[in-house]
């Protein structure tokens, strides 16, 4: 089984206020497709939700790091550096991530716990290891967040309804727009 592919976004909880917040006010299902490039040497991570009705996708590079499952991104936007961990998946069914964020300018540090399943749905042992990192971190269950799915919006499958915005977030590289066209499609996967 392959960690590539399709998944989708169904709980999250994070230890930052805004983030939080902004997830309580739009507690949408985010779809998302994670591809290797093998001459990269880093995966790309397109993920697509509905924002204020319209269908945002967002196209992020995560690099390897030295330590299998760790990947890492910087978001210009909050001068953040990011490190994303598969703590936990079974490959089919659902994968637990930890996101580590340090904003270079405030010195601001935060924990986002996320629960991605190959379906909207999770069975309730993955949901019970989700809680179980999120305790051990010393976060709220409370304070978890189940993403609702609101329609379709799929990577790379634009909706009738609404536009499609893509932006890319880089290693080394600030938020910028591009047209869809540019994106890079032909990768295969490649990471167990």
């Amino acid at each position: 089984m392959w960690f590539t592919g399709r998944w989708y976004e169904v709980a999250v909880v994070s230890t930052c206020p805004h983030y939080m917040q902004r997830k309580k006010r739009n507690p949408v299902m985010v779809a998302l497709e994670l591809k290797h490039v093998p001459s990269q040497h880093n995966f790309t991570m397109t993920t697509s939700t509905f924002r204020n009705g319209t269908c945002r996708e967002t196209w992020t590079v995560l690099s390897f790091t030295n330590t299998p499952g760790q990947f890492f991104h910087h978001v210009a936007r909050f001068g953040a550096d990011v490190d994303s961990f598969v703590v936990d998946t079974n490959y089919d069914e659902y994968a637990l991530m930890m996101q580590l964020s340090n904003e270079k300018p405030t010195g601001n540090k935060t924990t986002i716990v996320k629960l991605y399943s190959r379906t909207m749905s999770v069975s309730p042992a993955a949901l019970e290891k989700f809680k179980e990192l999120i305790r051990h971190h010393g976060m709220s269950e409370d304070a978890t967040i189940m993403n609702q799915h609101k329609g379709e919006c799929l990577p790379g499958e634009p909706t009738k309804e609404a536009a499609v915005y893509h932006q890319v977030f880089g290693p080394e590289s600030s938020k910028q727009n591009i047209p869809a066209e540019e994106q890079q499609s032909d990768v295969r996967p490649g990471y167990k």
